[in-house]
């Protein structure tokens, strides 16, 4: 297949692009800035600048797909009311880019898979979130209707949009893992706040194995939770990742600290949901990593 990419560079569009080129498909990556490998016969990359029309619509025309996956990171920096917009106007323009370049299109890909995350049902307790739950009310959830009701535009133009809702993304090397492990090493490490909230979470392989297999099932519409199938809580994730670094998980960091130290953007990390992938069970997709001690020992070295 002929695909673009919008977010290839990051840490799952990284990885999907390397299974993509080894499966013999043809890749056409969008970026804002020049890249740091020269584009091949297989793999070509197309400056823009979401917002803006450019020569890069032609990379759309003629695609049998559209996978977006671009926007600025959501734990990067604390949640001014700046930062905030900054967060919600990278993932609407971005997609309001590609959508507009596809309305534009002679010949309109097959599809479009759109990022988003379980964010959008807000904190849920106890409850066990299936496709179906309703968003949530809080700012995350808000960014991710909104942005999902972006993506969702495209199915006026005969395209099948799927929207990726993911979860903590476990690998090496980035993601999630990669602020969580360090104290660990310094034997300091330990849950969050109360360490009841809940975690969805998925390995890289397997997210990046469910969009691959979105994308070869035609019949796949709509909204995927792209999680692992037995999520956990906050307490047992750090329990399972001492035992897998052989160090003890016993410095829990208070909530009043974390809501000192990041505002607004600590109530992420405090509250939770506990989202099962019944869409992509129902589907068939079968996970290589279904349980977080297997996901985290495939993570190691950490």
């Amino acid at each position: 297949m002929k695909l673009v990419i919008a977010g290839a560079s990051g840490f799952i569009g990284s990885a999907l692009c390397s299974r993509l080129l080894d499966k013999g498909h043809v890749l056409t990556l969008l970026t804002r800035v020049a890249p740091r490998d020269a584009s091949t016969a297989t793999k070509r990359w197309l400056h823009w600048t979401p917002g803006t029309p450019g020569h890069w619509e032609t990379g759309v025309d003629g695609a049998d797909g559209v996978i977006n996956l671009a926007g600025e990171p959501i734990a990067a920096k604390r949640w001014t009311g700046r930062q905030k917009q900054k967060i919600l106007t990278s993932r609407i323009e971005t997609t309001n880019s590609l959508v507009e370049a596809i309305r534009k299109a002679k010949q309109k890909p097959g599809f479009l898979i759109n990022a988003s995350a379980v964010g959008y049902y807000g904190p849920r307790g106890d409850e066990t979130v299936t496709e179906e739950a309703a968003a949530g009310n809080d700012f995350l959830s808000s960014v991710c209707r909104e942005w999902e009701e972006e993506a969702k535009k495209a199915e006026s133009l005969g395209l099948r949009v799927i929207r990726v809702r993911t979860g903590i993304v476990l690998g090496r090397g980035g993601g999630a893992l990669a602020k969580m492990v360090p104290p660990f090493k310094f034997f300091v490490g330990g849950p969050l706040g109360s360490g009841t909230q809940w975690m969805s979470w998925i390995h890289l392989e397997d997210e990046v194995g469910l969009m691959i297999y979105l994308i070869e099932h035609s019949q796949a519409t709509g909204p995927f939770n792209a999680t692992a199938p037995n999520p956990v809580r906050m307490k047992e994730f750090c329990q399972v990742l001492g035992q897998v670094m052989g160090r003890p998980s016993w410095a829990p960091v208070p909530a009043f600290a974390l809501r000192l130290a990041l505002g607004e953007l600590a109530e992420m990390l405090l509250t939770g949901q506990r989202v099962i992938p019944a869409a992509a069970q129902k589907l068939g997709y079968q996970f290589r990593y279904a349980n977080l001690d297997a996901a985290l020992k495939a993570c190691m070295p950490l």
